[in-house]
């Protein structure tokens, strides 16, 4: 028995009390990170949007195994904002398609989710062509099932229901995702991805728009269509666990608790990993309004780059000059004249090649 043939579904539930524990310090976090991102200036939040998309664009590609190639994403996504990021690549149609349905669902989160807009979708993300061999922009016609093993050995995970219930089974999810509820958007757009999967209403591409149905209800929830944080990255590096609570989900009842426990550790990880890298440029921007007056070349600039962008291998002369594509003793006089300036430091632990980091500053207030 699966879950939707429970007599009441899809009337879930779940333990209030549990998800508001994990619930209402995400909220915080959540709004910390946007409350940071308003501190910086339109280019950074620009730069950082750009990045942000193409990773989704990217990793919930991934998820399902198909690998885009990233500078052609970027520049997809790039030019359909209308950001200068000089010279764009061109981009196949595929790319192309996927990322209009991404930016459809975050820039336009505040209009109705329809059956003509997934129809939309689902044509972007399959161009119809002769090769085609899936039914495009219409929900599927045949029995669904996930599988796995090899052939006469095959184990079903999943079977979604029948195509003749389609149009009923969507009807009431299209109608549970646009009324007004006092339901928490962040707690809808959880279930609004396992309600939409488990339905699987395409012959492909339910688990791309499922994620994107996600980023068009937090971006509600946030009430921006700008994208700071990746949900579909942080699914992709926990993608076993992501397959398993759904395949356990799927196969109980209409208690749900576990898998919302899931999705919001998962959305949770992503926002901390946002805030970590935004605190890091912050540090960044901040080590060079201290040093903006200092004068340094370009491969000193180029270096310490580097170091401020994580680089953790010891600093040595050697590493320098591979770096910055100079002479061992160029390098030198680079180091030397950079601890002169109160930069860099020599580190004082032994070891057969002497080594340098940066001068800390306080990241605490970056």
């Amino acid at each position: 028995m699966y879950i939707y043939d429970q007599s009441d579904w899809p009337k879930f539930k779940w333990d209030t009390d549990k998800i508001s524990t994990i619930l209402c310090p995400l909220l915080h976090d959540q709004g910390r990170l946007l409350g940071q991102m308003e501190r910086v200036g339109f280019k950074l939040q620009q730069g950082t949007f750009l990045e942000t998309l193409t990773q989704d664009v990217i990793k919930s590609s991934e998820i399902e195994g198909e690998l885009l190639d990233q500078t052609q994403v970027r520049s997809s996504v790039a030019k359909h904002l209308g950001i200068d990021i000089g010279a764009l690549l061109p981009s196949d149609r595929n790319v192309d398609g996927i990322v209009e349905m991404i930016l459809d669902a975050t820039q336009n989160y505040d209009q109705s989710l329809t059956k003509e807009r997934l129809f939309y979708w689902h044509t972007k993300l399959f161009p119809i062509d002769k090769y085609t061999k899936i039914k495009v922009g219409e929900w599927r016609q045949n029995v669904m099932q996930v599988v796995s093993g090899k052939m006469g050995q095959e184990v079903v995970h999943y079977e979604a229901p029948k195509a003749g219930l389609l149009d009923k089974e969507m009807a009431l999810f299209l109608k549970w995702v646009n009324e007004d509820s006092n339901l928490d958007p962040v707690l809808k757009a959880a279930i609004a991805h396992l309600w939409f999967i488990t339905i699987h209403p395409f012959d492909d591409g339910n688990g791309r728009i499922a994620r994107a149905i996600s980023d068009m209800l937090l971006a509600r929830a946030e009430k921006s269509s700008l994208r700071f944080y990746s949900l579909s990255a942080q699914i992709q590096s926990e993608r076993k666990d992501y397959y398993k609570i759904l395949e356990k989900t799927q196969k109980g009842d209409l208690d749900i608790t576990a898998w919302i426990e899931w999705f919001l550790g998962c959305l949770g990880s992503a926002i901390e990993k946002a805030r970590i890298s935004l605190s890091n440029i912050f540090f960044k921007v901040k080590f060079w309004e201290k040093y903006q007056h200092v004068s340094l070349n370009e491969r000193q600039k180029k270096v310490i780059n580097k170091l401020l962008d994580g680089f953790d291998n010891k600093l040595t002369t050697t590493k320098w000059s591979k770096m910055a594509k100079c002479s061992q003793d160029t390098a030198h006089r680079d180091i030397i004249d950079l601890i002169e300036k109160d930069i860099l430091s020599k580190n004082t632990e032994g070891g057969r090649s002497t080594s340098y980091s940066l001068i800390q500053i306080d990241r605490a207030n970056a």
